[in-house]
């Protein structure tokens, strides 16, 4: 792109040094310069990138954009010196990348719980109709099928810009985002607009970072704000009328609402649920009419994703039938409350939930078919050096269970004896176990279990790793209790390879 058109999207600016004619790529890592690339200096919460120019230089940038002076040769390199890089990254990615947003449809998914499984939900249904579709999440990004690791449920704001413009590159027509509320709030989405937003609910979570429920409810509530509010344009907010949070969410946004939801009058309603060890069943009422909804996902919280997700494709312009047609093939999402394909007398499942709610919810979908001679173990751990008001409320939770098994999740570099502590303070009975290694503690839940029993391994889901201080090392629940267990129960027992 022509050096002159990138940087005339930057309002306030002073230039040193000699312009090159072309930019040839936009970096925020002097690792990944190109030559003739131009590098942004990010000042992050641990590095400063305005200590990496002479590297970035080093690997051919000719354009150093820095929110402070830099030494440099200014016969070689052009100095763009702006007052925030961190908004000025947004502004150049999205003219970089020519607006790729505007090229597609762009559904955005927020909200504590659910946002993994609506996106899917989404994305799986898209893509059985035959069309193009792209996700990025916290699974990573998904290219119509092909499948790509990512660091971040929301990305950074250049690497948003990037797989947005390759989904354009390789013919998506929708592109289903999650949505956090640190995305949200650091502006991770900057040039990234949306035509359908979609809020899940509400819970205690990440208040490390927020510190009240009224600042995660803003940054949550930005998604629908940042809708806009020029009325000509076709888009919509699709909103669980359930919880206490959606009259709130609904003053934040012009466009019109689609509310979902089982208790609370609804435009997508569910009613005469029926839940399976297997599978649930609803009626769903919405203005195309009454249907009858049978699917593999399970619990009361799928029939809630389901909704979100039919919502947000009748916003969509596509039929309640023709999505309901594609949701009934769609098998359960990867780690959430997956159940683990075994011919094992014990009934496995892998979760995701890290919050009170999630974890509650979690219990309560294998609640209701679980039989007076059947144990239900729960293993639950929390991350080290993030949100610890929540561990004693997420024990409380995990009591519902017969057994408990108190773990890590990622520990990082905090203490495992203060995760640990905290966590049981909120038990309310005393048949649990604290461990401090997640793979003992995934081995001994195996060890208690008798026929027939049931275990959730919660708080990693899909993940297949665990974070120790800075280093990430192969972790899999599902891969280690399934080892475990055929030790214990007999060998050969497992239906199909594992793809956890």
């Amino acid at each position: 792109m022509e050096t002159k058109q990138l940087l005339a999207v930057l309002p306030v600016k002073k230039i040193y040094g000699t312009l090159p004619t072309v930019v040839t790529d936009i970096a925020v890592d002097s690792r990944a310069v190109n030559a003739g690339g131009a590098f942004v200096c990010i000042e992050g919460y641990t590095v400063d990138g305005h200590q990496f120019v002479g590297k970035a230089i080093e690997n051919g940038a000719r354009v150093i954009v820095a929110s402070k002076p830099v030494d440099v040769d200014e016969e070689r390199v052009a100095v763009i010196l702006v007052p925030d890089t961190s908004r000025a990254i947004g502004q150049l990615a999205a003219k970089f990348y020519q607006y790729p947003a505007k090229k597609m449809t762009m559904i955005g998914v927020t909200g504590t719980n659910g946002k993994t499984s609506v996106s899917g939900i989404i994305h799986a249904i898209l893509r059985q109709s035959g069309e193009r579709s792209a996700l990025t999440g916290t699974i990573g990004f998904d290219l119509d099928g092909t499948f790509y690791e990512t660091e971040n449920t929301t990305a950074d704001v250049l690497t948003t810009q990037q797989m947005i413009a390759r989904a354009v590159n390789e013919d998506c027509t929708t592109m289903t985002m999650e949505v956090s509320s640190h995305g949200l709030v650091e502006g991770r989405l900057a040039g990234t607009e949306f035509d359908i937003a979609v809020f899940t609910n509400l819970s205690h979570d990440h208040l490390d970072f927020h510190g009240t429920m009224e600042n995660y409810g803003h940054a949550k509530g930005l998604l629908f704000a940042q809708l806009g509010q020029d009325l000509s344009q076709s888009k919509f907010a699709v909103m669980n009328a359930d919880d206490k949070w959606c009259d709130h969410f609904m003053h934040m946004t012009a466009y019109p609402i689609l509310t979902y939801g089982i208790h609370s009058e609804a435009m997508f309603q569910a009613s005469e649920i029926e839940l399976k060890p297997d599978g649930t069943s609803y009626t769903l009422d919405c203005p195309d009419g009454i249907f009858s909804v049978s699917m593999d996902l399970i619990g009361e919280f799928s029939v809630y994703n389901s909704l979100a997700a039919i919502a947000a494709l009748y916003a969509k312009g596509m039929s309640v039938e023709t999505a309901i047609g594609h949701l009934e093939k769609i098998p359960a999402i990867k780690g959430r409350m997956e159940k683990i394909p075994t011919v094992l007398p014990i009934t496995l499942y892998v979760d995701y939930a890290h919050s009170p709610d999630a974890i509650e919810k979690a219990i309560g979908a294998v609640l209701p078919y679980k039989k007076p001679d059947q144990k239900l173990i729960f293993l639950i751990g929390t991350g080290g050096n993030r949100d610890r008001k929540k561990r004693p409320i997420m024990a409380e939770k995990a009591s519902i269970a017969d057994y408990v098994i108190l773990t890590t999740d990622d520990p990082r570099d905090e203490p495992y004896e203060s995760i640990l502590s905290e966590l049981a303070a909120g038990m309310k009975h005393k048949a649990y176990a604290c461990i401090e290694d997640r793979a003992e503690a995934v081995r001994h839940a195996i060890s208690i279990a008798s026929e027939n029993d049931l275990i959730i391994f919660a708080g990693k889901g899909h993940e297949d790793f665990q974070i120790i201080g800075n280093v990430k090392y192969p972790h899999s629940d599902a891969a280690i209790a399934l080892e475990e267990a055929e030790k214990k129960f007999g060998s050969g027992l497992v239906e199909k390879p594992l793809n956890n």
